[in-house]
């Protein structure tokens, strides 16, 4: 497990991060579709939070695109370092999802991210954000439509209807699973929409939500029940208390 320091010269206002958006918001890739569905590696990123320890923990978890199985996982902690503000989410858990991917023994391939890419008020959510930082694939995977408007998709899996701001498509619900709520796809970056839909479909055999969300869901609350301060003792401010064994999951 990594641990993280809390980043130098972070934005720590609202007007601040809105401004990083901006800034950062024109890079993001449209015109790539993306690697094939089943193909190379996938990886799932996600967090869970202690916000009485003030504490964030994320996951990657690498999956081979064709198998699913898992190929290599890792885990990072870190103070909360960004209020909780819709539409802001990302630079709360940017920093330490960062570290996690960090700490992979090989390249994620295409990254799946528990949030918005598109599908977002400035268009800038959780996996753009985190695309144009890396230069990876990346798509978002959601489940619910945030404050965007949908018809129901038909009942069989596989079924979609746009996400619409106004007439604008900013993603698409997705039917994983028959006559069970959709979920909410929306591009990253450098993968075509069509194409995040052909993997959030190949990565949704059996339930709602993609294997690499479920399974980077699961690591990230096993990292953080492991967080402990030393015995005794009650961690500094700006310290993160330690795990029984700082690892990276696959060794």
């Amino acid at each position: 497990m990594t641990t993280v320091p809390t980043p130098a010269g972070r934005p720590v206002t609202e007007q601040e991060a809105r401004a990083v958006q901006d800034a950062l918001r024109g890079r993001v890739v449209l015109d790539e579709a993306g690697p094939p569905p089943g193909t190379g590696r996938v990886t799932g990123v996600d967090v869970a939070y202690d916000d009485e320890r003030d504490l964030v923990a994320a996951a990657a978890v690498v999956l081979d695109a064709a198998t699913l199985d898992v190929v290599a996982e890792a885990t990072a902690v870190g103070r909360i370092s960004f209020p909780y503000v819709p539409g802001l989410l990302a630079f709360r858990e940017i920093p330490t999802v960062l570290a996690a991917l960090e700490a992979l023994p090989c390249p994620p391939g295409l990254v799946v991210c528990d949030g918005y890419g598109l599908a977002h008020p400035r268009r800038f959510g959780l996996a753009a954000h985190l695309g144009v930082l890396t230069g990876l694939p990346t798509i978002g995977v959601a489940k619910n439509p945030f404050t965007f408007t949908h018809d129901e998709p038909g009942a069989p899996r596989g079924s979609t209807s746009p996400l619409l701001d106004g007439r604008e498509e900013v993603g698409r619900a997705l039917r994983t699973r028959d006559a069970v709520k959709p979920v909410f796809v929306s591009v990253g970056h450098r993968v075509s929409l069509d194409n995040a839909c052909a993997h959030t479909l190949a990565l949704t055999p059996s339930y709602r939500l993609p294997e690499t969300t479920r399974r980077a869901d699961a690591l990230c609350r096993r990292a953080l029940a492991e967080i402990t301060p030393a015995a005794g003792e009650t961690a500094a401010a700006g310290e993160v208390p330690a795990a029984p064994e700082a690892r990276t999951a696959n060794g």
